[in-house]
């Protein structure tokens, strides 16, 4: 592993430990630790597995969310995306902690955890699975772009968006914040959004996607949409 994809490691571990903990006015909160202890485990994971299969990948996953040809609606959406995760974060801290105003049962907060680690392991298997798994929508022509159709990809066109969208309202929950569930739908949606303007990059500009889509006909969920 790369000094450069190590410092970015411990700068965004940083960053979130800030982005929940200082809302949260207090370092004493199991749940925001257990939350970290979780996305320490898979980026451990993945980046380990990485380090030995695809390091090609594992550069670009560290790269800016604006590239050369990026569509104009990625450059766009991608940071409105992760201003609006940044200001969920903050305020579940601000809700569960500092102010009080939600009362989430221990047992739905577990249940929160058990739905974190299976977004993370769909997560993991995508990343064993696409080498072409970039933060950013484009075309990889340079790098001879193919389809994949094995693990996930079998069941779903979209297998890393389907556990991200499993991610945010278990998230939620193990926070303990009523308001950050309530929200979750937005960021929902627009994980959505995004697979639907992907899907239709991918129908028009990759050999074979069109093809594919017509096999695996769910683009979330399976046997459902």
């Amino acid at each position: 592993m790369s000094r450069r994809v190590l410092l970015i490691i411990v700068a965004d571990f940083l960053v979130v430990i800030g982005l929940l903990f200082i809302p949260a006015g207090t370092v004493g909160w199991v749940a925001g630790w257990i939350f970290v202890a979780l996305l320490c485990g898979i980026t451990l994971l993945v980046v380990r597995m990485l380090v030995r299969n695809d390091p090609e990948l594992l550069q670009e996953r560290m790269s800016s969310p604006i590239q050369r040809n990026q569509p104009l609606w990625d450059k766009i959406f991608l940071p409105v995306l992760m201003l609006l995760f940044i200001a969920w974060l903050i305020l579940m801290p601000l809700d569960a902690v500092r102010f009080g105003w939600s009362d989430v049962p221990v047992w739905l907060q577990v249940l929160g955890a058990l739905g974190i680690m299976l977004s993370f392991y769909g997560m993991y298997l995508v990343y064993r699975e696409n080498a072409y798994l970039y933060p950013v929508v484009k075309l990889q022509e340079e790098r001879g772009q193919s389809m994949v159709t094995t693990g996930p990809y079998r069941y779903v066109r979209h297998p890393m968006y389907a556990s991200g969208l499993i991610l945010f309202p278990a998230t939620a929950l193990l926070l303990g914040s009523w308001l950050g569930l309530l929200l979750s739908p937005v960021l929902m949606a627009l994980i959505i959004l995004r697979t639907a303007l992907e899907d239709r990059m991918l129908r028009d500009g990759l050999a074979g996607y069109a093809g594919y889509a017509r096999t695996v006909r769910y683009r979330l969920v399976p046997r459902v949409w």
